[in-house]
């Protein structure tokens, strides 16, 4: 089918032209921040993204450099630092597998990240197991959650003593069959949320919210769908919300990626 002369094709184009114009015009996460280029530490830094389809981004599993880290949020913060920090000779890694749950990332732990050795660790993992729970799956239990990710956590921490963990937030919108379902999949993922903040509080790590970011998002520039397509994969959008966030947080960690003036 012809996209230029599909009318839905070209209302959806012009809405999103509209609301993104909107957002991009006030990046809350850039309000008076600015990149320390002049700051002397971070040299051949490596940050590892971690997670599930949403790190994942169709990522190549090849030599092409163009598509390694795929095509979402951890691209979008490869390309920022990259580019305005060129001297710093970073280097940025993408391990997410699409369909994940947080036990696949304890079994491929050793290989995914430990052998990769990264300064930085930033993890996003939840909504699989979530949406398990939801499907019926007794297995998927909150509890279990958090039993295995402090296991992961602690194991990463006992063999890379020195290494900076970014826990982030899980998220959902009640779009599709998640609207269906919306107040059991709030309470599952909430539980998975409230664990994620607990262990990077445990551990020291940088926390990245998420879910009332997108709440406010969706809310202020609807509908919800615009934010994340099925409630769970962000849209273009949605991805670099994900990564301002990310790097307003994380910055105030770093004072070699952001400083506030």
């Amino acid at each position: 089918m012809n996209n230029e002369h599909n009318p839905s094709r070209r209302s959806f184009l012009k809405q999103a032209s509209v609301l993104g114009a909107t957002v991009v015009a006030t990046p809350a996460a850039f309000d008076k921040i600015r990149f320390a280029e002049d700051e002397q530490s971070g040299e051949n830094y490596h940050f590892l993204f971690q997670g599930d389809s949403i790190t994942d981004g169709n990522r190549s599993r090849n030599e092409d450099l163009n598509h390694v880290l795929g095509h979402g949020y951890a691209y979008l913060i490869a390309a920022k630092l990259g580019y305005v920090l060129p001297r710093k000779n970073f280097h940025f890694s993408n391990r997410g597998v699409s369909g994940n749950q947080i036990t696949d990332l304890v079994q491929r732990w050793p290989e995914d990240t430990i052998a990769l050795k990264p300064d930085l660790l930033s993890i996003l993992i939840g909504v699989n197991d979530t949406m398990n729970e939801v499907g019926g799956n007794s297995n998927a239990t909150i509890s279990g959650f958090e039993r295995n990710y402090r296991a992961l956590l602690t194991e990463t921490v006992r063999q890379l003593p020195s290494i900076q963990l970014v826990i982030m937030e899980p998220f959902l919108l009640p779009v599709g069959k998640l609207n269906d379902n919306w107040n059991r999949c709030q309470e599952a993922i909430s539980g998975r949320q409230a664990a994620a903040k607990k262990l990077a509080e445990e551990f020291k790590a940088v926390y990245v919210p998420l879910q009332d970011k997108f709440t406010k998002a969706a809310k202020q520039y609807p509908p919800d769908s615009y934010w994340l397509w099925d409630g769970v994969h962000p849209m273009p959008n949605g991805h670099e919300l994900i990564a301002l966030e990310w790097l307003g947080q994380v910055g105030k960690k770093l004072p070699f990626i952001l400083t506030k003036p």
